[in-house]
């Protein structure tokens, strides 16, 4: 309830309040000296599950639909994105000593819940993760409302469906909670028993998003996706899960880090910048529209830019729900990729 109250009261401060609030909770805790711990591993997979099917969920028919228009310039821009992240991850490994997998995690650009959430399982150190991803989120959360407003854009366009905050009383963003609450349970367990029997790797994560993903793709299901207060709880557990593992030590090591990880952090955020502009070219998209769809800062506060903003709302939505996808998606192998190619040299 603790970690609940500090992500309300930061709500109006932070992007993905219910996220930072607890792990700076667990910082402060660290500071005074209090010893690490972490959330029960069924908690963390439940966490997991539920978090796979919000990710899947982003992947609907009228997302498809918007995207579909650019979708070569789309796909040379995620991959580009990618590789941008494993040269940013490199140079970090390199320069701050950070191990491979942890750099590689702590630079993906997108999907900043789901890669801190399944860091560990990664062989990854979740603290210094969920330190470079929200450094990157904070950064593009407070820089993106004033760039976009020197940018030329497309004018006021109707909210899609990502931007939309179902009310706080509700669990899922469907109107019918009770069946959306049975169909979360379904898909969140089904989708992470297919991930371990295929042998995913994250399967508690993979496997629901994966699931989800086909359902609402192809229409078969909708409003099943964590909102309201259940989605809050998720978030807070996940904050709280790093939060807690923080020590003394762990502190100093993020603060020694910050320098490499702020240059890599703003190099990437410019290279992105840079496919935003030919992104705009290519596919004719206004350059403020193409900024936002393509900068790597969390979904959720670039969204409420674009709204805020007057963007091309369902365009901006349906390229970062693409990416966030396959970003998700393709991390787990992205660092056993870095890993090997790392011991073999």
């Amino acid at each position: 309830m603790a970690a609940y109250a500090a992500g309300e009261a930061a709500e109006p401060l932070l992007p993905a309040p219910h996220l930072l609030a607890p792990i700076l909770a667990g910082l402060a805790l660290a500071l005074a000296g209090f010893t690490a711990g972490k959330l029960p591993v069924r908690v963390n997979r439940l966490s997991q599950a539920l978090l796979g099917v919000l990710m899947g969920s982003y992947l609907d028919p009228r997302t498809l639909d918007q995207a579909s228009a650019a979708v070569l310039p789309l796909t040379a821009v995620t991959a580009a994105t990618a590789v941008l992240s494993l040269a940013a991850a490199a140079v970090l490994a390199r320069f701050g000593r950070v191990d491979r997998a942890t750099a590689t995690l702590g630079m993906v650009a997108g999907g900043s819940a789901a890669v801190v959430s399944c860091a560990e399982e990664l062989d990854a150190d979740p603290r210094l993760v969920a330190f470079m991803q929200y450094l990157r989120v904070a950064l593009v959360a407070a820089t993106a409302p004033v760039l976009v407003q020197a940018l030329p854009a497309s004018g006021p366009t109707a909210p899609g469906r990502a931007v939309l905050r179902p009310a706080a009383r509700y669990l899922v963003d469907g109107p019918h909670q009770g069946t959306g609450l049975l169909m979360l349970a379904v898909v969140a367990l089904a989708g992470a028993a297919a991930g371990r029997r295929v042998r995913l790797p994250s399967p508690a994560l993979l496997g629901p998003m994966l699931l989800a993903a086909a359902v609402t793709s192809t229409g078969t299901a909708t409003g099943f996706a964590p909102a309201g207060l259940l989605r809050t709880a998720l978030f807070t557990a996940i904050g709280l899960d790093i939060g807690l593992r923080f020590t003394r030590p762990a502190v100093a090591r993020v603060r020694h880090l910050l320098p490499v990880t702020l240059a890599c952090t703003l190099t990437v955020s410019a290279a992105c910048a840079a496919l935003a502009w030919l992104l705009s070219a290519t596919a004719h998209i206004p350059l403020a529209d193409a900024y936002l769809a393509t900068t790597p800062g969390g979904i959720n506060a670039v969204l409420a830019t674009a709204v805020a903003t007057h963007a091309n709302v369902p365009l901006i939505s349906s390229v970062q729900s693409l990416r966030l996808f396959a970003m998700v998606l393709l991390t787990p192998l992205l660092v056993r990729w870095a890993v090997r190619l790392r011991s073999r040299s």
